[in-house]
């Protein structure tokens, strides 16, 4: 499955180290990688794109749905809020343009503090364990989310690629061995918690379009009501 992938690290070696890993899984067909590059967030909160020791990930990264996700990463943290409210309208082209939703964003650009920094790919994996394995080694936090071609077929689209998600790690946990058990148990968890958030919300947005329309059509038929009375006054 197509994913966007974020690694975050506290040291500029390790997140070259990640990258290197990446291209290793690549090489012995574990994954495709697409494209990447390595960014890190300055103290002003804008994202830089670091180009020690390696010029590729930069090049193949211009003009990708991975340049306009890093692009919102140097956005204001709230995405997800500002997004829902229509207060960044400015940002959904990129939002389309990076194939993810507001709140992956959003979630990966609180944690991407100045001094982070953030290895970003474009891969397809079959497993999640690959890379969860390797990153974990090197001390980074993996965040992925498979990427939607429509945003706005959006909601209903990034919870099913959330709990494909979810099936692959229960696999994996199921495989794993005793010491890896406790983390990935952690991290399903935290999946179904977001899971199960995302469908509330979801209820919640219907249960709301449903009461306006049915206000809506409530004054619809007191205006019909009222113009049928009229008429009829009128014939009187």
């Amino acid at each position: 499955m197509d994913r966007i992938l974020v690694v975050l690290f506290s040291e500029a070696s390790k997140a070259f180290e990640g990258r290197d890993a990446l291209k290793d899984l690549d090489h012995e067909d574990l994954l495709t990688l697409y494209t990447y590059a390595i960014i890190t967030k300055t103290l002003d909160g804008k994202t830089v794109v670091n180009e020690e020791k390696d010029l590729t990930g930069l090049r193949t990264v211009i003009g990708s749905a991975l340049g306009s996700l890093i692009g919102l990463l140097g956005g204001p943290t709230g995405v997800a809020i500002g997004a829902a409210t229509g207060f960044l309208t400015g940002l959904t082209a990129d939002l389309d343009n990076a194939h993810v939703s507001a709140d992956f964003v959003d979630e990966v650009s609180r944690e991407l503090t100045p001094g982070k920094f953030a290895l970003v790919a474009e891969i397809n994996e079959d497993w999640t364990k690959w890379i969860d394995l390797g990153m974990e080694e090197l001390g980074g936090v993996v965040y992925r989310r498979a990427p939607s071609e429509v945003r706005h077929a959006g909601h209903s689209a990034d919870i099913a690629a959330m709990k494909a998600d979810l099936a692959l790690l229960k696999s994996d946990h199921a495989e794993a061995s005793a010491d890896r058990k406790a983390k990935l148990f952690e991290k399903v968890n935290q999946l179904e918690t977001k899971i199960q958030q995302r469908l509330e919300r979801e209820k919640e947005r219907r249960e709301e379009a449903e009461r306006r329309a049915k206000a809506k059509a409530d004054v619809l038929k007191a205006k019909a009501s009222a113009m049928k009375a009229k008429a009829e006054e009128t014939r009187v």
